[in-house]
């Protein structure tokens, strides 16, 4: 959900990692992935929230705006057009509204399903590392047939990094200049797709290892990374 948070990434130990327990698995890669504008296509969903939102409370969002930037955590987005005193509430009635809205209107990207299970055809890991929390993080993955082994919400940009290094992922794959630096603080190969509201020169910038038009080139870059 939009977000721009600047936040260190945790250390491992840190409790504020979920992500603790390695998932079990084979020897192939373990890889992370975000989820907005990376795996699924909210930006139907979110915009269907915001307008509930927007429509309740008598606040002008400009949700089309809104749905262009996303990445970031939800309050920094609501910061925008919320006084900062009524942002908690309108996080939670966000939150309440969106399985009922967001859910179904959303769309899994292109490639989504065969990136994930190119992971697991290679004898790997697949993590889905998101600044969206967990529970609705879930209710996408489940409502679209989207298979990965964890689930870890509620983190952006580089503290990422935390629960990326607690499972030993050598890839994280994200659209957006904050996974760029969730991925280098988790040490892991970075890879971008162009399938949000970063071009890829700034995503280059930002310090992407590599940069795809969209996920339906990864099972054939993933091949030749096992190897």
């Amino acid at each position: 959900m939009p977000e721009h948070l600047t936040s260190a990434a945790p250390a491992p130990s840190d409790p504020a990692v979920p992500a603790a327990r390695p998932v079990p698995g084979g020897a192939g890669p373990v890889v992370g992935f975000d989820l907005d504008m990376t795996l699924i296509d909210s930006r139907p969903g979110i915009g269907a929230a915001y307008r509930v939102l927007a429509a309740e409370t008598g606040v002008p969002i400009d949700v089309d705006l809104v749905v262009s930037r996303l990445g970031p955590p939800l309050e920094t987005e609501l910061a925008c057009w919320f006084p900062a005193e009524q942002v908690p509430a309108a996080a939670a009635r966000y939150r309440e509204v969106y399985p009922t809205t967001a859910i179904a209107p959303s769309l899994a990207l292109p490639g989504a399903s065969a990136a994930l299970e190119a992971v697991r055809a290679h004898g790997g890991r697949s993590l889905v590392v998101t600044a969206k929390n967990e529970e609705h993080a879930r209710l996408h993955l489940d409502h679209l047939g989207l298979r990965a082994d964890l689930v870890v919400g509620s983190l952006w940009a580089e503290a990422k990094g935390g629960a990326l290094r607690a499972q030993g992922a050598t890839v994280y794959v994200g659209d957006h200049v904050g996974d760029v630096r969730g991925a280098r603080a988790a040490g892991a190969f970075s890879v971008a797709v162009a399938t949000g509201g970063c071009t890829p020169d700034e995503l280059r910038t930002a310090g992407a290892d590599l940069v795809l038009p969209d996920l339906t080139a990864f099972p054939a870059w993933l091949a030749e990374f096992a190897r």
